[in-house]
């Protein structure tokens, strides 16, 4: 992705060391995949977040470094291009923050935890990103690449469309007064979807900003892929079992990215008539 021709946008929160030029960050490793396929199958990843806090080896992050600051750009360069895409295509678009930040950090949502990945909070509107996730993306889950990167922040800006269509509220409201394996298929639909609105920013992030290069799709693919509830169950050497699926196999997401990126449009993207 030419990400260095993208407009940096101004809505990203730098709490990495609670704005001072250090901060703590866990040596997270299994930990954070650890915790990912538990709360990917619907579990509480809590008791794994604390067995890292125990187990993992502190370490100081310098925030300051030239690596650090392109690691914010490119945060703030992909965000831009969500804005400048979805203020062009969706008329009620309103921009959400996100958030930079190291370790742990406060939400309107509870703690937000590195181990638990990127997330969105519809009670704020933020996108909370520790940026150290990037690497084990690449280690731990086997997706390089700055698109796969950019396919992870496109996803949580897809949840936060899903906030100003209303569509977050009316599911959270239903998921109350079905089973909970019905609720799951919500929570299947709702990821889905924003798997499939990060395909329709890809579509424009090419046709209307020109920042794609080759192997660019491959990559988002890849991600979305590795991020598959039956894949990170095989590789925790748990069970498969669909019925507590709550993000969507690895052929789903791949299936509604790519969906959302051939047809470039919102209307593509029902999930939950599927």
């Amino acid at each position: 992705m030419r990400w260095r021709n993208a407009r940096q946008s101004t809505n990203v929160e730098d709490r990495r060391g609670n704005g001072g030029g250090r901060g703590i960050a866990l040596g997270t490793g299994g930990t954070i995949v650890l915790a990912l396929v538990v709360f990917a199958l619907g579990g509480d990843p809590t008791q794994v977040l604390m067995q890292g806090l125990q187990q993992s080896q502190i370490e100081q992050v310098d925030v300051n470094t030239p690596q650090a600051k392109e690691q914010l750009d490119f945060v703030a360069s992909v965000l831009g291009s969500t804005e400048d895409v979805w203020a062009n295509i969706y008329d009620s678009f309103q921009p959400p923050i996100l958030v930079a930040y190291t370790g742990s950090t406060s939400t309107a949502c509870g703690s937000g935890q590195a181990a638990m990945g990127p997330f969105y909070c519809p009670l704020d509107q933020k996108l909370y990103l520790d940026l150290s996730f990037f690497e084990e993306l690449e280690k731990s889950l086997g997706a390089g690449g700055d698109f796969a990167r950019a396919y992870v922040i496109a996803h949580e800006v897809g949840h936060h469309i899903q906030t100003l269509e209303g569509t977050s509220n009316k599911v959270r409201a239903l998921q109350q007064r079905i089973s909970k394996k019905e609720a799951n298929k919500l929570s299947v639909a709702m990821e889905l979807q924003a798997d499939c609105y990060a395909g329709v920013w890809a579509y424009h992030v090419k046709s209307q900003l020109g920042l794609l290069e080759e192997g660019d799709i491959d990559e988002a693919m890849n991600a979305a892929s590795a991020v598959g509830d039956d894949t990170l169950a095989k590789n925790s050497g748990r069970a498969v079992v669909p019925d507590s699926f709550t993000h969507g196999s690895s052929t789903q997401r791949k299936a509604w990215f790519y969906k959302g990126y051939e047809a470039g449009k919102m209307e593509s993207c029902d999930s939950f008539s599927q």
